[in-house]
């Protein structure tokens, strides 16, 4: 199954970690997700779509590689918090190597920032509304321009020389093959190429060119979206708008990642009944509160779901992975009739497939195996034979045809 990877980048004291957390708290409920061993800054989060399910007529269904709570499936993602950054970080300051070499792993960033401008321009805390949030995104984003520029520079000279010994490339698959270590595309590289239009040799490009080039390059092949963190703290709303404005080309989502971790944690506690994400929760009949805890509850639903309608932390996954990353669900079956596998589990399981992916991509993504000998998919909905060129929509319902039969049952 293919793992989506979301980053968590900006400053010290933002509220990484506590998004992290909240982000995270209920993965041990997916046991059969294949992560075996976790560093301490990785965990398993979720992306949260409708299920199919209700929409063809099923009662229950039995999903494996995921969950399904309340008419939505919950689809493991690998949540990675990387370290704070510090200015100077593409040059090596503080742990600026170290988070540079985990960002590259990240398919996608939430770049968290502290809207209540509780942290000074190095990240240490601060009086609140005293610091500058709308700086502190621009610091963060400079440097990773400047150590996607740093990479490309490393490599121009061998770019060159690459294009003028070998007729069978070209610059954009060249560039790709020099920073695909760094998860760069060739896809990526086209597509910054033709918006600059930048056609010549890379030897004639000038300085700002070149800026320009690893500026666009990392948008394209690192999309990010803004988390303004703390919004709960009364500064927080007015530097939200500030944020807003000021990074209007990007999306920006509010947030209260300690809300979230509250509501999590109480409804782990039996406390309440919340899924991540919608806009309430529930106290659960003859739940014991103390004054805390009653405090707590009536805050968060008063001034974050009552005005926000939300934490903002499962809103800005699902927006990482469904708009960003542009992923669609498909659901693969081996009874197209009764949407099961071999074993009779009804709608299995789920895959986050990228926008463009064929029926190919699917198999393959299944097993390897099951790819080789691919003939064609069904259509579990129309029952409709699918060729395997056929490119996935989301929520498609598909049986593979596979003349491997031995992996087909292993489905």
């Amino acid at each position: 199954m293919t793992t989506v990877k979301i980053g968590l980048i900006g400053k010290t004291n933002t509220g990484k970690t506590t998004f992290f957390d909240s982000a995270t708290a209920q993965s041990a409920e997916i046991s059969n997700y294949p992560f075996t061993t976790k560093s301490p800054n990785t965990g398993v989060g979720h992306a949260a779509t409708l299920c199919v399910h209700r929409e063809l007529g099923i009662s229950k269904d039995n999903p494996k590689n995921s969950l399904c709570i309340d008419g939505w499936r919950i689809v493991p993602i690998e949540i990675i918090d990387l370290p704070g950054l510090i200015k100077g970080a593409w040059e090596g300051r503080g742990l600026g190597n170290q988070f540079l070499s985990i960002a590259a792993q990240s398919d996608a960033l939430l770049h968290i920032v502290d809207s209540s401008g509780s942290i000074d321009a190095e990240g240490k805390i601060a009086r609140p509304g005293s610091g500058d949030p709308v700086a502190d995104i621009a610091d963060i984003e400079d440097e990773l321009a400047m150590w996607y520029l740093k990479l490309f520079e490393g490599a121009s000279d061998k770019i060159a020389r690459t294009l003028k010994t070998s007729r069978m490339t070209d610059l954009a698959q060249t560039i790709s093959e020099q920073m695909h270590n760094i998860g760069v595309k060739r896809s990526h590289v086209v597509e910054v190429l033709s918006r600059l239009k930048l056609y010549d040799d890379i030897e004639a490009w000038t300085g700002d060119q070149r800026r320009e080039f690893a500026w666009t390059l990392r948008e394209v092949s690192k999309p990010t979206l803004i988390v303004a963190n703390k919004i709960d703290v009364p500064e927080g709303a007015k530097n939200f708008g500030k944020i807003r404005e000021s990074y209007h080309d990007m999306i920006v989502v509010p947030c209260s990642a300690e809300s979230e971790l509250t509501l999590r944690r109480a409804e782990q506690s039996g406390v309440i009944k919340y899924v991540p994400g919608e806009e309430r929760f529930d106290i659960v009949k003859g739940a014991n509160l103390n004054e805390k805890q009653n405090w707590a509850l009536e805050h968060i639903n008063k001034a974050i779901l009552g005005e926000y309608l939300r934490t903002g932390v499962q809103f800005a996954l699902n927006v990482a992975v469904f708009k960003l990353l542009r992923m669609n669900t498909v659901y693969p079956v081996s009874d197209a009739t009764k949407f099961t596998d071999n074993s009779g589990n009804v709608l299995p399981d789920v895959h986050l497939m990228p926008s463009g992916s064929t029926v190919t991509d699917l198999a393959g993504a299944i097993h390897s195996d099951l790819a080789r000998g691919l003939i064609y998919a069904v259509d579990a909905r129309t029952g409709l034979r699918l060729p395997i060129d056929y490119e996935l929509k989301d929520r498609d319902v598909l049986s593979i045809v596979s003349a491997t039969k031995k992996v087909e049952s292993r489905r």
